[in-house]
């Protein structure tokens, strides 16, 4: 098991050297959000956990309300990622589709059945497929048990958030445990990897 951090703009500035020095191995770096946002932070967040020595993966929070606008959410990530060279084989941390309605946007607008969500990860990740990326799915364990139909997923690796004692999602790639990882005087989203991406 490898432990990690993952992180958006919304951590502000990380020294990745006291992150290195804290056990974290890996960081799993927000790309972006919506309909063609980058993450304030995204080269910045990629070039100081490469530089501290940690393997890295990117994340995309998504706003699709359908599978079309899931696709063009992954064409987008698919271009940034292609821009600034990140191939897969850089990637050792995998791209994950981030779907999850934390704000409450999707249920705004009334788009909270489960067929819809899980066309939405599946054009998401097929999007990545194709233009070169194996993609996964982070989503909360309610999420997965009770809103997307995992079934479907075909293979889709998943990356299970609960916040707990051990993770009860039966084959999860990657495993959000806290969001109370305190380093350098910060708390981080603290993750553990249970076998190859």
């Amino acid at each position: 098991m490898r432990r990690g951090i993952d992180v958006s703009e919304n951590n502000g500035y990380i020294d990745w050297q006291a992150v290195k020095e804290e056990g974290v191995e890996f960081a799993i770096v927000r790309l972006g959000y919506g309909n063609r946002h980058l993450d304030e932070r995204f080269y910045e967040n990629v070039n100081g956990a490469l530089d501290a020595g940690l393997d890295i993966g990117v994340y995309y929070y998504s706003y699709a309300l359908d599978a079309d606008a899931a696709e063009r959410e992954a064409h987008f990530l698919a271009d940034i990622l292609k821009d600034c060279g990140l191939t897969m084989e850089k990637l050792k941390m995998g791209v994950w589709f981030d779907m999850e309605d934390a704000d409450g946007y999707k249920r705004l607008h009334y788009v909270t059945d489960r067929q819809t969500l899980t066309d939405m990860c599946v054009a998401f990740a097929s999007v990545c497929e194709i233009r070169g990326y194996n993609c996964g799915v982070y989503a909360s364990l309610d999420w997965l048990e009770n809103k997307l139909d995992t079934e479907a997923f075909d293979g889709i690796p998943i990356w299970c958030a609960q916040w707990d004692e051990e993770c009860d999602w039966d084959g999860a790639v990657l495993w959000q445990y806290t969001d109370e990882w305190v380093i350098d005087g910060r708390a981080f989203d603290g993750n553990i990897c249970f076998s190859e991406v």
